[in-house]
């Protein structure tokens, strides 16, 4: 029988107001019940509201390096535990071994870099006007902050966000996506066996529609970061609003990777297919156009299903596997209706294209890496995110005709081109419309210490990590002291 998990509200596990409960299923065998959580109400957010608006003035009051101790505990066991997490972080997820792994240690850069950008806080002395005036800004901490957390990178993003945010003073609710909270648990664990005190940082589960909703409309909480659809973080913008509460929102992509005709063509091959399918597509950077020059579009074809063929589709804990299966039967049935979409609208499928039913496969959520040819810019499959395994291929006339297919959609949040050209390359930069471009190197390339965040529908507020991470925490208060 699958154990049941209790919420973490004020440094205590309890169970929900409600006494619902619901269950998480491995998205590599939807037989497989890997966990019982609590299906949280509205009463249940006032009281982790309330909790952690109580802990505020504490935890504010002790000195950066007191807070950073906490946190510095915090990251020896993350290290510690990398085997344990990643089991099941992949058991919930579906992404293999390798890659949960990797996404832990991408947590502890993260972690550590704004561990040191918290020590670092502080604001500015200024010259003054007149004589014998001091004038200077300093931080502070915001209040009670939520984090509303994605599935697809449930362990990093909160780390991402949360680290800056106990950093700067402030205290925290966790709301991680039904899909995956056993690994947020596992995160909030750390900082329980670090002596983190009661009501720093709290754990709940449930519906976005009931949580969520009290969360984001509540006037004592004093910012919301949030990764996930465009669709939702406009609504919690709306939403929020009202209360003027600040928003930091990580959205969709409809990611480009441009390959020009003097290019490195088995390079961009091997960062077209790394960033298709890795996590079985389901990066927010992941790679879902490739715009090609027409006169190396039918060799760069022929590279990527050399490479296509090579992908191993299973269960994430067989170590032979390099995809794995898309998170979740929801997942699963807007990414085969957004292959359906492709097929009517008249785009060539090359290969791929539907769910992997044999066998042992019938029982989770798998789907064969995709590629379509033929995609004109109109298309449904080169506007909207379908987010899984499909990667759409375009021709473009030339380098200006590249951009302007690269740019025509609602989305910004990553790109990259193929050339060796560095002019060409310099100007891609300046002209691609989005949070993060890259030239020679695959679009879901990032490091901590840099800022993280798109434009247009892909991203909105102050972006995250590098040294805007707690700047979204804190606010600026400005001094000025006459001494003579």
């Amino acid at each position: 029988m699958s154990k049941t998990h209790n919420n973490y509200i004020d440094g205590k596990w309890v169970v929900s107001n409600g006494g619902q409960t619901y269950e998480q299923r491995n998205p590599a065998d939807l037989t497989e019940v890997t966990g019982i959580w609590q299906d949280s109400t509205a009463m249940d957010a006032k009281v982790v509201i309330a909790a952690s608006k109580a802990a505020f003035e504490s935890w504010s009051s002790l000195t950066v390096y007191q807070r950073a101790d906490y946190l510095k505990k915090a990251l020896v066991l993350m290290k510690e535990r990398i085997d344990e997490i990643a089991l099941v972080l992949t058991t919930e997820n579906g992404k293999t071994l390798r890659e949960s792994k990797t996404e832990i240690e991408s947590a502890i850069k993260e972690m550590d870099f704004q561990i040191g950008e918290g020590v670092r806080l502080a604001g500015q002395i200024m010259p003054s006007e007149y004589q014998g005036i001091l004038a200077y800004s300093i931080r502070r901490p915001l209040g009670v902050v939520a984090i509303i957390s994605p599935w697809n990178f449930p362990f990093n993003v909160p780390s991402r966000k949360i680290t800056p945010a106990l950093m700067s003073g402030n205290t925290c609710i966790l709301k991680p996506a039904s899909l995956t909270p056993g690994v947020a648990e596992q995160f909030v664990k750390l900082f329980v066996d670090a002596g983190l005190p009661a009501g720093v940082l709290n754990f709940m589960t449930g519906k976005g529609a009931v949580i969520g909703e009290a969360i984001v409309n509540s006037p004592d909480i004093k910012a919301i970061t949030f990764t996930g659809s465009t669709e939702v973080g406009m609504s919690i913008h709306k939403k929020a609003s009202a209360n003027l509460t600040r928003t930091q929102l990580e959205m969709g992509g409809k990611n480009p990777l441009v390959v020009l005709s003097d290019a490195d063509l088995e390079k961009a091959a091997d960062a077209a297919v790394l960033a298709a399918y890795a996590c079985a597509g389901q990066w927010c950077t992941s790679t879902s156009r490739a715009i090609v020059e027409k006169p190396v579009l039918r060799d760069f074809i022929d590279l990527l299903l050399h490479r296509v063929k090579t992908v191993v589709v299973g269960k994430g804990t067989d170590p032979n596997v390099t995809m794995g299966p898309v998170c979740g039967k929801s997942q699963l049935t807007g990414i085969l209706s957004g292959i359906e979409r492709g097929k009517t609208e008249g785009a060539k499928l090359l290969v791929g294209g539907n769910q992997i039913t044999e066998g042992a496969f019938a029982k989770g959520c798998f789907v064969r890496p995709t590629i379509f040819t033929d995609v004109e810019p109109d298309m449904f499959i080169a506007q909207e995110e379908i987010f899984g395994p499909v990667l759409s291929v375009m021709a473009a006339n030339n380098f200006e005709h590249a951009i302007e297919i690269a740019n025509k959609v609602k989305f910004g949040l990553c790109s990259s081109i193929y050339t060796n050209d560095m002019q060409k390359a310099f100007t891609f930069i300046e002209k691609t419309d989005v949070g993060l471009a890259h030239v020679n190197m695959p679009t879901a390339f990032k490091e901590p210490q840099l800022s993280f965040g798109g434009v247009k529908c892909s991203g909105c507020g102050i972006p995250e990590a590098g040294h805007t991470g707690i700047e979204f925490f804190t606010e600026h208060k400005v001094a000025y002291i006459k001494y003579r």
